[in-house]
């Protein structure tokens, strides 16, 4: 769902690379506010109150709080030695598999729920593709009991069914979507829609550094605990160094963002990796999508393409406006990998560590093994391990006995 912009036509003032952006949420050319009038009001709510809580010692003294006896937190930091000697590169997972529910994704909706609760609404409601996002938000609405809707495309509850089921296990409802090509897109698309209807009592979960403004800075600082953790602990690990190159995968972004405002102040090298068949920075060119302006895939009429992925996750057809900025300054590279390199990273993990990966974040490992012989000798490698692979092991075992038949 996209819109003529309201009242954001001109970018504000440069603050600093990952600072706060201006009012109107630009990075550079990228992000904004592009939604309907009847967004505006909620778009500008949202910012008001996630600046009012961000500045609150209280906000986060309950955030880091449930993020430490419930979440998880921190997470560790591997050192992968098998797989080290056999790349030829000291590789390190910042194992974001560990935390509850088995991804990032329950760092932003801890601190979505309780803003939720702090504007005085009961009902939340999210997009999910591989279903990480869903049934993180499922479990933070249980947590704080309020209710929940998830929306998810027809394509992605077949693959990913048993998300679907933890879901429902939780009390939340899945509403399929079956429009378009019935993944990620079309399903972020039902979710405005329903926003638009639902506002006053509503608030929409939005899962990764996408979407108007404030969504993209609110999801990266929500993240940012990621990238965080994982400087100190390398830095205790590297007797005060920082890891040569930080590498995580990329849809929308927020696993990434979140890692990489940790380190954008250091030397480190930083490294995106897309989806082959969803490359938005490779690929694609500036246009709007869902209340933000950022790189798309689309054609020369400007109608946005299918992506395509082997992890539902990834299939999305553009990516975080902050990212975008990143890219256009060469402050992070951007690469892809494709569905053969991801399962074989898929299983080189699990074969050479005992970690079974997310289809997701087997795609910045199968950058790191693509890329580990150009890396300079000694090289520190670390891989955020966005989420853990349960979810991907049918779909995965049935690919491969496909294969094998064939």
């Amino acid at each position: 769902m996209s819109a003529q912009a309201s009242g954001d036509s001109v970018p504000g003032p440069p603050t600093g690379l990952m600072g706060e952006p201006g009012p109107a949420g630009r990075y550079g050319e990228f992000g904004g506010r592009f939604v309907p009038e009847s967004l505006m009001p909620a778009c500008l709510e949202l910012a008001d109150a996630f600046a009012t809580a961000w500045a609150d010692p209280a906000y986060h003294a309950e955030y880091s709080g449930i993020l430490a006896t419930y979440g998880g937190r921190p997470t560790p930091l591997t050192e992968c030695a098998r797989l080290s000697a056999h790349l030829g590169v000291r590789l390190l997972l910042k194992r974001e598999d560990l935390a509850h529910t088995g991804s990032h994704k329950i760092n932003n909706v801890i601190g979505q729920a309780l803003l939720t609760r702090r504007m005085g609404k009961h009902r939340m409601i999210a997009e999910t593709g591989a279903g990480q996002h869903g049934v993180a938000t499922a479990t933070a609405a249980a947590l704080l009991g309020l209710e929940c809707v998830v929306f998810m495309g027809e394509v992605d509850i077949e693959r990913q069914a048993l998300n679907v089921f933890r879901m429902e296990l939780l009390g939340s409802e899945v509403r399929p979507v079956g429009s378009g090509s019935a993944t990620l897109k079309d399903a972020v698309n039902e979710a405005m829609r329903d926003w638009v209807a639902t506002v006053t009592d509503t608030h929409y979960c939005i899962g990764s550094v996408m979407g108007p403004h404030p969504f993209p800075y609110m999801v990266r600082q929500l993240q940012r605990v990621v990238g965080d953790e994982a400087r100190r602990q390398c830095r205790e690990l590297l007797d005060g160094a920082d890891p040569d190159v930080v590498v995580a995968c990329v849809g929308g972004g927020s696993n990434a963002a979140g890692t990489f405002a940790g380190f954008v102040d250091t030397e480190a090298r930083l490294v995106g990796v897309e989806a082959a068949g969803g490359a938005a920075i490779t690929t694609g060119i500036p246009g709007v999508l869902h209340g933000m302006r950022s790189q798309l895939l689309q054609d020369e009429s400007g109608q946005i393409l299918e992506a395509h992925s082997i992890s539902a996750g990834l299939d999305y057809p553009g990516i975080g406006p902050e990212h975008a900025h990143l890219a256009a300054l060469g402050r992070a590279t951007y690469a892809t990998a494709d569905d053969d390199e991801v399962l074989s990273a898929f299983q080189l993990l699990a074969e050479t560590e005992g970690i079974i990966p997310a289809l997701e974040s087997a795609h910045a490992l199968a950058w790191v093994v693509r890329q580990a012989r150009e890396l300079p000798a000694g090289s520190t490698v670390l891989v955020t391990l966005s989420g853990r692979g349960d979810k991907d092991v049918a779909q995965v075992r049935d690919i491969l006995a496909a294969r094998r038949r064939s």
